[in-house]
């Protein structure tokens, strides 16, 4: 016993080494997510509630009051802050309800593209071999058709409307998540964990859902979160040309369409919506970016 206690002693005195910070102590430590975080944030609340702040329907029409001043010109007023469009509608208002419109096309076409690409990337990654193959000839595929082109084309085909924008953004942007989701599936399959449930006797359809799928899913996030951004662009550039959301919807490409042909007499009507745009996507990648950070933080450059 007595011989014991010196080397007891002498690992009392050995500095313990801190503990690694927890997932919810990074996150709260990085400035890139905080900051972008916070102004998703604020844009979703705005545009869940957007009936508590928007000050006026955004459909009604006055044409007694078309193109009215921001309150920062010497004609404005406080009555429409943002002014009104071509048509009298408030502008504040349309863009408040714009944050729906936007938020909606980047989180249905980041589902709807991230199952599609997350099933196909899952599949080839762990199966391998042919599977792969086929996976890897379709995403060639799909790489070799310019996405804006085959939107504008299909869209051009069937008919602009909010629904059929979604629809074929969801079946065109699905290629990165295949490609990100294969990868990380060939790195998890052939680590330990996997090898013990394969060893245990569990199904494969068990394995991929509960083992390989939990430890891909930081991957999936921050391809999610670049996807949404994307899908956000595309359509307000296919909006912008007349066939994405059709009026009198509150899209903000629309609402730059719109406008163009005022852009010389009263710049603020494409200046607001562009201003919007450009934040909520500087917002979506900057949040992207702290939670690939946050969750791979040995890929940092």
């Amino acid at each position: 016993m007595s011989a014991r206690l010196p080397a007891l002693e002498a690992l009392a005195e050995v500095p313990l080494a801190p503990a690694p910070p927890s997932a919810l102590r990074r996150i709260l430590a990085n400035r890139a997510l905080a900051i972008g975080g916070g102004l998703l944030l604020a844009i979703v609340v705005l545009a869940i509630f957007a009936p508590l702040f928007a000050p006026y329907d955004p459909y009604v029409q006055d044409l007694a009051n078309r193109t009215v001043s921001p309150v920062w010109f010497a004609q404005g007023s406080w009555t429409h802050p943002l002014g009104t469009d071509q048509l009298g509608r408030d502008y504040l208002s349309r863009l408040i309800y714009g944050a729906r419109i936007s938020l909606l096309i980047g989180v249905s076409v980041a589902l709807i593209s991230g199952v599609i690409g997350t099933t196909m990337g899952l599949l080839a990654g762990y199966f391998g071999g042919r599977t792969d193959m086929l996976v890897s000839f379709i995403v060639t595929t799909r790489l070799a058709m310019p996405v804006i082109l085959v939107a504008l084309a299909t869209v051009a085909l069937v008919g602009g409307s909010l629904w059929v924008v979604i629809l074929v953004l969801g079946l065109l942007k699905w290629d990165r998540f295949a490609v990100v989701m294969r990868s990380a599936t060939q790195q998890v399959r052939s680590l330990e964990y996997v090898a013990a449930a394969q060893a245990a006797g569990a199904s494969t359809a068990r394995i991929i859902a509960s083992e390989v799928l939990p430890n891909v899913l930081p991957h999936l996030i921050v391809v999610a979160s670049l996807e949404a951004a994307s899908a956000i662009l595309l359509e307000a550039s296919l909006s912008f040309l007349g066939l994405g959301v059709q009026p009198p919807l509150p899209s903000w490409g629309l609402m730059i369409s719109e406008a163009k042909a005022y852009m010389f007499f009263s710049f603020w009507l494409i200046a607001i919506p562009g201003s919007a745009l450009a934040l909520l996507i500087f917002a979506i990648n900057l949040a992207g970016d702290g939670l690939h950070q946050v969750f791979m933080p040995h890929e940092r450059g």
